[in-house]
């Protein structure tokens, strides 16, 4: 049996531990406490001394664990943020909005969606509930009692939702259908039709009943197709009725059904704004695309995520952001006009 030639004994690779915070502040030169402060709670201590201690813990590929630092206290510093379909491209300004704050108060956003099953939706929430220090919840399909049931466990805000009891985001539709309506007014039309979207949708009951008081007002009758999927192919859909209802104008539910009409009728040759006018809802990134660009009431997405970040740290007791505690946040809609209205036909 061959022996070893050096004669020394053979040697085990020894294992490296992960670096540990008091590592960080050995390197640092500062106490764990002050690197736990600046690594949990940014802008907590001087801007320096945080420079420095995200240096060593860079150096030393320090990760914080958020599993560990939530046993002794409880929290995970991880936010649950509940989507109902991510392939909406409304989701995609809350999406952003929610991680930017998120991330500037040192906490990891996690997003699942339900694909527009409330069912999905409450399994989503009982799952993740655990391990998430409170509950965003965007587009909801749960009843305001499943709400307020998981609201009774651990934080919740609501997105394009009232429910009492809950802190909310929701738009002030009033200023943006107002403007609308105004503007199809002027533009001689008398008749316009709803594209109502899911029937479950708290914004779709909200947004019909701004409209049903708002036309008759101006002396425009107001009709409802619907309701559909709030999807291009639901808005696609719903050419045929658009047409026998000989409404001059039509309100979808959102940007993705108006653009579904829209291309629709393209396909029919049907012209639009010349056969009748279409007016979306929440100004959707690539809204403006299309041909011809959409008219459609624009919703402050991004601010609608960031303040529900904010609101849920105030519940679980991050400090304050400086924005007013009120019940309910309202954002402020606005028209914006492009090409898809016109002067109603004769």
């Amino acid at each position: 049996m061959p022996s070893d030639v050096s004669g020394a004994a053979p040697t085990r690779k020894r294992s490296r531990s992960a670096p540990t915070i008091y590592d960080v502040a050995r390197l640092a030169g500062v106490n764990p406490s002050t690197v736990s402060r600046a690594l949990s709670q940014p802008g907590r201590i001087n801007v320096k001394t945080e420079a420095k201690i995200h240096a060593a813990a860079k150096e030393l590929n320090y990760r914080l664990n958020p599993m560990a630092r939530a046993l002794p206290t409880g929290k995970t510093n991880t936010l649950g943020l509940l989507i109902a379909d991510i392939t909406n491209p409304v989701i995609f300004g809350i999406v952003r909005g929610a991680e930017r704050a998120a991330a500037r108060h040192g906490y990891t956003l996690v997003v699942t969606e339900s694909q527009e099953s409330g069912e999905r939706e409450a399994t989503s929430a009982e799952r993740i509930q655990p391990a998430v220090d409170a509950l965003i919840l965007g587009t909801s399909r749960l009843s305001d009692e499943q709400i307020r049931g998981l609201s009774s466990v651990k934080p919740v805000v609501a997105i394009n939702r009232d429910i009492e009891g809950v802190p909310c985001i929701t738009p002030k539709l009033e200023p943006g259908i107002d403007q609308a309506l105004a503007h199809l007014e002027m533009l001689g039309h008398s008749s316009v039709a709803f594209l109502a979207g899911p029937s479950g949708s708290w914004m779709n009951s909200a947004r019909r009943r701004v409209l049903q008081t708002g036309a008759p007002a101006r002396g425009m009758t107001i009709s409802e197709i619907g309701p559909s999927q709030p999807t291009i192919e639901g808005g696609r859909s719903t050419l045929a009725r658009v047409i026998a209802s000989r409404a001059t104008a039509v309100i979808a539910f959102n940007d993705l059904m108006a653009i579904g009409l829209l291309q629709a009728a393209g396909e029919q040759d049907i012209p639009v704004p010349g056969a009748f006018s279409i007016v979306g809802f929440d100004d959707i990134f690539g809204s403006d695309f299309t041909s011809p660009a959409l008219t459609t009431v624009r919703s402050p997405l991004a601010d609608a995520g960031e303040i529900a970040v904010d609101r849920a740290l105030e519940q679980i007791g991050s400090e304050g952001t400086g924005r007013a505690r009120k019940p309910v946040d309202m954002l402020e809609t606005e028209l914006i006009i492009r090409g898809s209205t016109g002067v109603a036909r004769s």
